[in-house]
């Protein structure tokens, strides 16, 4: 018997947390985003998953939350077939799933922790809604969703007023505070500058070994991958070329990834 990372007793090897079974994804225009992916992503990994603009990662990370639903196959949370959830269902998976974007949809005209409180709303009754008051034991947990980050001093600066990294770090502090077993990054550090960027793939890290997060991010910036991710997974043309440890990618797999006449400049 072993342990995950929250703890949970398993048995042997770690447990699918998310599976792909024969997953593809075609969109209304015919274009194919994904083909026939098998995948297995367990509890606790820290995943990057590369390949050039096109290839069908965001649409990979995506359809894990069922932001874009797949068209055949089965691609299955915590043993749970998402195609076959809807409604109260479909809002609790989400719920587990945080999301960060590159654009880090935020209200930049109110405070940063107007901004991480945000995700308690759907759990709120319809008046405090209505008039925007959060319980206090919403507003500790997001301050200590802030002190996670390490901008707990910012927590009442307007965030127009922040830099883009400290930005970067509000969604994740708002998305840390859902509580989720799962983050799914979508270029997250693609608007950043370099040490900026490291800065935030610490946090990533820091999340993933020390709170045991499942982390998968989708990233062009190969060498952060190499740096930070324990696993990579290569998507080409809709399809997965490459699964494996950091380590064992070299210029024969990123050849394969992004192509002869591409990989040197990734």
């Amino acid at each position: 018997m072993t342990l995950n990372r929250r703890g949970a007793t398993l048995s042997f090897v770690w447990w699918k947390m998310i599976e792909f079974k024969n997953v593809t994804k075609v969109y209304p225009n015919g274009t194919v985003g994904l083909k026939d992916i098998n995948l297995s992503i367990a509890d606790g990994e820290f995943v990057a998953v590369i390949g050039l603009s096109g290839a069908g990662k965001s649409t990979l990370i995506r359809a894990i939350n069922r932001m874009h639903p797949i068209t055949s196959g089965t691609l299955s949370v915590d043993g749970t077939d998402v195609m076959k959830l809807s409604g109260k269902d479909l809002r609790k998976l989400r719920r587990g799933i945080g999301m960060i974007f590159q654009s880090f949809n935020l209200v930049t005209r109110t405070s940063v922790i107007r901004n991480v409180l945000t995700a308690f709303v759907p759990d709120l009754p319809l008046w405090r809604r209505v008039l925007g008051i959060f319980p206090k034991s919403a507003k500790l947990k997001a301050l200590e969703a802030l002190d996670k980050v390490g901008i707990l001093e910012k927590a009442y600066t307007r965030v127009d007023q922040l830099s883009g990294g400290q930005q970067q770090r509000v969604a994740l502090a708002r998305t840390l505070a859902q509580n989720p077993s799962i983050i799914l990054a979508d270029e997250p550090v693609a608007a950043l500058d370099p040490v900026t960027a490291k800065a935030v793939m610490d946090d990533f890290r820091n999340i993933n070994k020390n709170m045991g997060i499942t982390v998968i991010i989708n990233i062009h910036h190969v060498e952060l991958a190499l740096e930070y991710c324990d696993r990579v997974i290569g998507v080409k043309s809709g399809q997965v070329v490459f699964d494996g440890k950091t380590g064992d990618v070299d210029k024969n797999v990123l050849a394969t990834i992004y192509g002869d006449d591409n990989y040197e400049a990734v």
